[in-house]
């Protein structure tokens, strides 16, 4: 099961620096004009997770495999890109394929690094980037109208239902809001999500601040966190320029460089666990002497999916879950303390596996 977040963005605001600091590669090209990312660099980072060395510790486990988040650059937007502008319409097309939206803003001023627009305003430039989305969004709903009013007449109950939900997007849109504040019902959800539109992602906000305002942040900054919180989104402050640096050093290093500058852990860990939030992920974990590993599921996933995250046979055969809470695993030492202590639980199909279980799975062939 794979997830997907979008680092997007005006060009030169810091995206292709930071996905670089992400993935620990040179990847993606970082230089100084617009357009330089032209195909989307993709790259997996493991989920820092310090449960994951306790729990292989225990287990005594010869290995240890992180769950993973995948990270996508896409090139800079610029105005006038829901009209193909720039590069838009091959960008907005790469948008479309992920699950959330990173979306990086320039809060820091430095007159060696041009800006598309003339300024620096991080405001505006997230409101750029939105608008262009949003007209995306407009015009795209506008197309379905035609075939699916042609379908209704057919009498085809679906296209009904869809057209219903385009209609309320497009009032939500219209009135230059974005379309994750379209109000729907949990029967809706799935055709909601066939409109794949593109403000109706996710989005974090990564405010890419200088080195001086690592620790605090800035004005712009503090700007969009005032934004992002009125809208019920997330954001997070960083410098992509420190998280450059930071990702060349070992781990020793690290640690040593990030408490000169009054930092405790790399941003970037902020930033994928915020990315893992985001898409309302949490984390099971599996344990033994081979190995100890973390998976990744959505909030809410029965045991039988969980179970075939690992393998699809495992859903198709699944008999029950023994499970153990990771407080649980701690405390008694490992499965076999848990289970003599009783606290190792047998969990049928309908039991909703929860952020840092520990299971083990039974299942027919």
């Amino acid at each position: 099961m794979g997830f997907k977040c979008g680092i997007v963005g005006l060009p030169n605001v810091g995206k292709s620096t930071l996905f670089n600091a992400l993935t620990r590669t040179a990847a993606a090209q970082a230089a100084n004009y617009p357009f330089c990312t032209i195909e989307p660099n993709v790259g997996d980072v493991g989920i820092p997770d310090g449960r994951l060395d306790i729990i292989a510790e225990i287990a005594k486990s010869a290995e240890i495999i992180s769950t993973r988040l995948t990270f996508v650059d896409i090139a800079g937007l610029v105005r006038g890109a829901s009209k193909g502008e720039g590069l838009g319409n091959k960008f907005l097309g790469n948008i479309r394929e992920v699950d959330a939206i990173a979306h990086v803003l320039r809060c820091f001023e430095n007159d060696d690094i041009t800006h598309v627009e003339g300024r620096i305003d991080a405001l505006s430039d997230m409101e750029v980037i939105e608008t262009e989305l949003m007209l995306a969004d407009l015009e795209s709903l506008e197309k379905r109208i035609g075939p699916l009013d042609k379908r209704i007449r057919g009498q085809d109950k679906e296209a009904k239902i869809i057209l219903d939900l385009v209609n309320r997007a497009l009032s939500v849109l219209q009135e230059g809001q974005p379309a994750r504040l379209v109000k729907i019902n949990s029967d809706e959800v799935r055709a909601f999500k066939g409109l794949n539109l593109l403000t109706s992602k996710p989005v974090l906000y990564v405010c890419n601040v200088s080195e001086e305002d690592a620790c605090m942040g800035n004005k712009m900054s503090d700007a969009i966190g005032t934004h992002a919180e009125k809208i019920g989104a997330r954001h997070v402050v960083i410098s992509a320029a420190i998280e450059a640096e930071v990702a060349a050093l070992d781990d020793s290093e690290q640690i040593e460089f990030l408490n000169t500058l009054g930092l405790s852990k790399p941003g970037l860990d902020r930033l994928i666990f915020e990315g893992y939030g985001l898409l309302d992920l949490i984390t099971f974990f599996t344990a033994g002497p081979k190995e100890s590993r973390a998976w990744t599921v959505t909030q809410g996933t029965l045991a039988p999916k969980a179970a075939g995250v690992i393998h699809t046979d495992f859903e198709h055969g699944f008999i029950r879950a023994e499970t153990i809470g990771y407080n649980d695993f701690l405390q008694f030492k490992g499965e076999q303390g848990a289970r003599d202590a009783g606290r190792m639980r047998l969990e049928g199909k309908e039991y909703v596996v929860h952020d840092g279980d520990v299971l083990h799975f039974r299942f027919a062939n």
